[in-house]
């Protein structure tokens, strides 16, 4: 009996790496499991949206860096350490941020950070310290970055210019739209070239970390890389409007489909790995890190079962304290009434191409079109909320005056008064829009900053105010002798002030 128990006491034995590794095991699978929802929404992006498809490969790479460090590993005890609780936290508190202002991608990062910390509270600093580069890497799987997208669609399309004018093909740009002798081009979001830059970021880090011991080595090589990834965009679109030119727009588009890819991105890492090859100063079998060095003086010990259960309160700490906080939103009016305006008198001209802002989930949606007496003709759309939640945020993809499911593309920032958002939207013709934006969330002031509009919702979700939110669009179309501003701003000053109807809308005493 005795010899029985002894070994069923080593077959349960959980000191050392074993019992560090069940507890971390255990703690990751209960934050997985927590929050469930971002897991999936992550995993979902990564399949289904072509931008992040690297990501998939990301938990595989951790997974061959961390092989990689083993012999080292072995020689480092584990500890449980009170101090990277912290990190937990962290994580725990931007997944909280990220809820009460309706982030997705602030949720996903605090997911993560929460998964890192847990690697840190458990198996201690001198572990971290050894896989600090494959847990920093973790942060590639976030899917984040797509707000470069309209940055990088203007200056593609500047590049575009460029090159035009080097070739000697005349062209006119407007935004994102360059027009020449043979068609009318757009520069997308899918040729913005986020996806290589985003793309060439995770595998430029990567590369920094496996082929380079100098930081101003890694450093150069990034960034090299990056310039790189814009300039060779910046070429492709010119490539493909200078076939257009010199064939035809189908042929342009067959060569677009054939040379846009991956194939065009490995072409682009090909030529930034045979430059940096002559600088890599990295051996093959070179030791990643000293194991003696990392280990050092011992910390002190703390109980293993303690730590992973403040741990763990930690990670329910968030959602639970959501629960407690959120307070009851006012009621917004039966029914939203489009204002009178001096001067101005309701029609029902038609639209020169259909359009319509895109609020998904406003609980009130009402829409007019106006026309002064010097004919001059304006779109205002009020959009209001209860509350925000998962697909029905005032602020988010897809939301807003040019709705990506519509023939209405944004292609750049236009003028708007104080506390409004001007953007320049154009459909097939091209018909040509300038839309203004108001949001107000609850009893705060109104903003055209999409930004506030996340940080108002956040205060007000974790402290339990007043959730109700609301848009106010104002838009014209852009004539021959009728710039659309002008329209706009004479709206506006026979309106009146525009926190007095956000307040009606909302029924704001």
């Amino acid at each position: 009996m005795k010899g029985v128990a002894l070994a069923l006491r080593s077959s349960v034995d959980l000191t050392g790496w074993r019992g560090h590794l069940v507890a971390l095991g255990l703690l990751s699978c209960a934050i997985l499991l927590i929050f469930a929802r971002d897991v999936v929404d992550m995993v979902t992006i990564w399949w289904t949206a072509s931008t992040f498809g690297h990501c998939l490969f990301i938990p595989p790479l951790i997974a061959w860096l961390v092989q990689q460090r083993l012999p080292g590993l072995r020689q480092i005890t584990p500890v449980a350490w009170a101090p990277g609780l912290l990190w937990l936290a962290a994580g725990a508190v931007g997944w909280m941020l990220g809820e009460a202002a309706s982030v997705a991608m602030v949720r996903q990062a605090g997911l993560v950070v929460m998964l890192q910390g847990g690697v840190i509270a458990l198996l201690g600093p001198a572990v971290a310290r050894a896989l600090a580069f494959p847990l920093f890497y973790a942060l590639f799987m976030i899917p984040a970055g797509e707000e470069i997208v309209p940055a990088l669609q203007l200056l593609t399309a500047r590049l575009s210019m460029v090159f035009l004018a080097l070739a000697g093909v005349p062209a006119h740009i407007e935004g994102i739209f360059i027009t020449t002798p043979t068609g009318y081009f757009e520069v997308a979001e899918a040729c913005s070239g986020a996806k290589f830059l985003i793309a060439m970021t995770a595998y430029g880090a990567l590369v920094c970390n496996v082929c380079f011991r100098s930081w101003r080595r890694r450093i150069a090589f990034l960034v090299g890389a990056l310039a790189l990834s814009i300039f060779a965009n910046g070429v492709r679109a010119f490539a493909t409007i200078l076939v257009a030119h010199l064939t035809t727009v189908d042929a342009a588009v067959g060569f677009d489909h054939v040379v846009f890819g991956w194939i065009f991105f490995a072409i682009v890492i090909t030529l930034a790995m045979a430059a940096a090859w002559p600088f890599f100063d990295r051996k093959p079998g070179d030791p990643w890190f000293d194991p003696a060095r990392l280990q050092g003086a011992a910390p002190v010990r703390r109980s293993l079962t303690a730590i992973t259960a403040a741990a763990l309160m930690l990670a329910m700490a968030s959602p639970l304290w959501l629960v407690v906080s959120a307070g009851a939103s006012g009621a917004l009016p039966q029914t939203v009434a489009l204002p009178p305006v001096s001067g101005w008198t309701r029609t029902d001209a038609a639209q020169a191409h259909p359009w319509r802002p895109r609020f998904d989930g406003a609980d009130r949606f009402v829409a007019g079109r106006y026309r002064d007496r010097d004919g001059q003709t304006v779109d205002l759309f009020i959009a209001a909320f209860s509350h925000q939640a998962e697909g029905r945020e005032l602020v988010g993809f897809a939301q807003g005056a040019a709705d990506p499911d519509s023939q209405w593309v944004w292609s750049s920032p236009a003028p708007a008064p104080p506390g409004g958002h001007g953007e320049q939207i154009t459909a097939p013709g091209p018909v040509v829009r300038h839309a203004v934006t108001f949001y107000k969330v609850g009893g705060g002031a109104l903003t055209g900053s999409r930004t506030r509009v996340k940080l108002d919702t956040l205060v007000a979700r974790l402290l339990g105010r007043d959730q109700r939110a609301m848009a106010i669009v104002i838009s014209a179309e852009q004539r021959e002798g009728a710039p659309a501003d002008r329209a706009i701003d004479a709206f506006l000053r026979d309106l009146g002030l525009v926190q007095e109807l956000a307040d009606r809308s909302l029924a704001i005493r």
